[in-house]
């Protein structure tokens, strides 16, 4: 087992690596030279085994341990950026208009690169490490697509691991809980069908906007008196469009927004009840309502063994005083979680220090964070693959 200072002299050149990435972010599955830059990479360090073109621009590459026979564990990064204008001004921001990589994907990319060099030299494990590199992180659900190409079997993982970096907490220090880590991902539509008229009149009308209006104080209620306020749910409606003229009252109002939940029992609860209180509102006032409910992430839900190896991993690193394993579940949505669904594993947080938030344009990944990410992956390989 190492610390963290093993893995400093991998800092500089996985910096280079990293600040190229930013430079040059790409969105979804149009990865291309981020997956050709990575493929590269691998080959250069001498692993063998890159299978690319998985959810299209997916990459899986194998090493094989020198320590015997053994499982195959398999550890994620997510390489797709988002459509954001960059406000960060450092040195190495975006050179392609209207993107950036905002939640530090560049950062994962370039510490599994790190971790693959210095596995791919040492070899001190047995089995096999699958380096799963993946695509369409942010919202096109590219870890689903994954997994249903059939990525598990294909390469018999029998675990999987994730990380993502988490301003707020310190350089060096790591977050992880038993159970839920990350909530479900849902989103819904609500379409106001009422009556529309001139707004001097309004007597003459159904007004869908009021009607709007009251749904979304209603839908409030789920959370703050419908709910066991030990459960954890938000319910954000996020756009409300109707009309186009200062006099005219219209005749639909469109309302939108997003769920979040930690349990099956409560993700069943809001589509249900979402749909029963926004009908019941708009028919109390002589309209009706059209809903659209859609299912998209599930929990993102750490296994005991896989957390349990985790924090074993991290506190080998840096410490037991640094590794928080009973962090508090996060309301945000991670599609990791369809690689958990598959195999059982676990997904850890690493500290970006005080860095804007994810999903900010002022956001840069801090490079401070790089040796400490390399060498996670690295003990957690040599820990779970002890050989």
């Amino acid at each position: 087992m190492h610390n963290v200072e093993t893995f400093r002299d991998l800092q500089s050149e996985a910096t280079e690596w990293r600040r190229y990435l930013h430079q040059n972010p790409e969105l979804d599955y149009r990865v291309h030279n981020t997956a050709r830059f990575v493929t590269e990479k691998l080959a250069s360090f001498g692993i063998n085994h890159i299978e690319t073109g998985i959810a299209e621009t997916g990459i899986v590459a194998l090493i094989q341990g020198e320590g015997g026979e053994g499982p195959t564990i398999g550890l994620r990064a997510d390489m797709d950026a988002l459509p954001i204008i960059e406000a960060s001004n450092k040195p190495w921001s975006s050179q392609i208009p209207g993107k950036m990589h905002a939640c530090g994907h560049d950062g994962h990319t370039a510490m599994l690169l790190g971790a693959a060099k210095y596995l791919a030299n040492k070899r001190n494990f047995k089995g096999s490490v699958a380096l799963i590199f993946q695509p369409a992180e942010e919202g096109a659900l590219g870890g689903q697509r994954m997994v249903q190409e059939g990525i598990m079997d294909r390469f018999g993982i029998s675990q999987v691991f994730g990380m993502h970096n988490m301003p707020g907490i310190e350089v060096g220090k790591f977050g992880i809980c038993d159970g839920p880590i990350m909530a479900a991902l849902d989103e819904f539509d609500i379409l106001v069908k009422g009556r529309g008229g001139h707004a001097a009149m309004p007597h003459q009308t159904i007004d869908p906007i009021v009607i709007a209006a009251q749904i979304i104080i209603g839908l409030q209620t789920l959370v703050s008196r419908n709910t066991d306020p030990i459960e954890s749910l938000v319910i954000s409606v996020t756009k409300l469009n109707a009309g186009e003229a200062y006099n005219i009252i219209p005749e639909h109002a469109e309302l939108a927004g997003t769920v979040r939940t930690l349990s099956p029992e409560l993700r069943d609860f809001a589509e249900r009840q979402i749909l029963a209180s926004a009908r019941g509102i708009a028919r109390g006032f002589g309209a009706d309502v059209e809903f659209e409910y859609r299912r998209h992430d599930p929990v993102t839900f750490n296994h005991t063994e896989g957390t349990s190896l985790a924090v074993n991993a991290a506190r080998k690193l840096v410490g037991t005083a640094f590794v928080n394993d009973k962090i508090k579940p996060l309301m945000g949505s991670e599609d990791f979680a369809y690689m958990l669904e598959a195999r059982p594993g676990a997904f850890i947080f690493l500290g970006n220090g005080s860095s804007a938030a994810v999903h900010n344009p002022k956001y840069d990944f801090n490079d401070e964070a790089l040796p400490y990410g390399i060498g996670y992956w690295v003990n957690l390989v040599e820990t779970a693959l002890a050989a």
